[in-house]
């Protein structure tokens, strides 16, 4: 089993390679792939040192599975070439995701869907998979008519140049100047400016949350509207969702269909300050939700809180769990390189 993780040296990259080891998923070759400066550089897997190889070379090495963290443009100029070479190529990058020839998957929910002929398979951003986690089931259940959310979202989410901005400002910018991610200050702020804003005045994020939730739930008549605020966390993303159902719910049953969902744990009990934060679910692989309560400004309407890690089950964990789905239906290596159409 070859596996290449694409953008090995950055964040997603790095938690990827963790994410592997920890479910020993079986690799029997590992090829940290990265640009050009990255070169020679050493990952290490499975407590021995790899050295960064270019996108040629790892083509040509022609893994089973690549695990894309690189960039939209990059993953549009090399996912196709790494499924023309055998690979099942899973992205992290929002460039594939609304295409309606590719599977936008998130493993819990929509996995079965997924054959032998999806050889490039799209990874959702993370905000929408942890809020499509605990909405699908109550989807199926009772109907999704419209939804709410405002999201509260880690700097990790933006990248590395984040976290250096973060920590220059934390340490009233005595450390070395460094590149600022963000246009305003993020230490002790909120910015509502997650990724660019469009025509519509909605950032992309947003937007994101909009179409990549109704392409997972195979629902484009649920209205949906979202405001995403980035925040000084680095633990994980956090969304207040409000959810307007098309059939009357109890919430005991909701708290009883989300207890038996698996991948989300229910943490609700506000009597005694029980409810999810970012430090919850950081390093974890779980969705958390809580402070569910019944709208009263609304009939058949829920409030939710939900928080996820968004570097493992928002990107990495998720995207290892749809190989591993690859791997358990004999998917992986299925279709001669000539015969793939991507």
């Amino acid at each position: 089993m070859k596996v290449a993780i694409v953008g090995a040296t950055g964040l997603v990259g790095n938690v990827m390679t963790r994410v592997l080891e920890e479910r020993r998923f079986p690799v029997t070759e590992f090829m940290p792939v990265a640009s050009e400066r990255s070169i020679g550089k050493e990952v290490t897997f499975g407590d021995r040192p790899y050295s960064v190889i270019g996108m040629e070379e790892a083509v040509g090495r022609r893994p089973d599975i690549a695990l894309f963290s690189a960039g939209g443009s990059t993953s549009m100029e090399w996912a196709p070439k790494f499924a023309d070479a055998g690979s099942i190529v899973i992205d992290n990058s929002s460039a594939w995701r609304m295409d309606p020839s590719i599977r936008l998957v998130v493993p819990e929910i929509n996995a079965h869907l997924l054959g032998p002929q999806d050889r490039i398979i799209a990874n959702p951003n993370c905000s929408t998979i942890q809020m499509v986690m605990v909405l699908a089931p109550l989807h199926r259940q009772y109907g999704i008519a419209r939804i709410v959310v405002s999201t509260y979202q880690s700097i990790t989410g933006t990248g590395v140049k984040a976290v250096r901005q973060y920590e220059m400002e934390r340490n009233d910018f005595t450390l070395e100047p460094v590149q600022m991610a963000y246009p305003w200050p993020i230490f002790g702020n909120c910015l509502p400016h997650c990724d660019v804003f469009m025509d519509n005045a909605y950032t992309r994020e947003e937007m994101k949350l909009v179409h990549e939730t109704r392409k997972i739930l195979d629902a484009p008549e649920i209205g949906i509207t979202a405001t995403a605020v980035r925040v000084p966390v680095q633990g994980g993303h956090s969304e207040a969702v409000n959810v307007q159902f098309r059939q009357p719910f109890r919430l005991e049953d909701v708290r009883e269909i989300l207890v038996r969902t698996p991948g989300v744990t229910v943490m609700d009990d506000p009597a005694h300050n029980l409810y999810p934060m970012p430090l919850t679910a950081h390093q974890r692989d779980d969705v958390f939700v809580g402070r569910l309560r019944m709208d009263e400004s609304q009939a058949q309407t829920l409030n939710a809180w939900i928080v996820a890690d968004n570097l493992r089950k928002g990107a990495a964990t998720n995207a290892v769990q749809i190989a591993e789905h690859m791997v358990a239906r004999g998917l992986v290596g299925t279709i001669p390189a000539d015969k793939i159409h991507t």
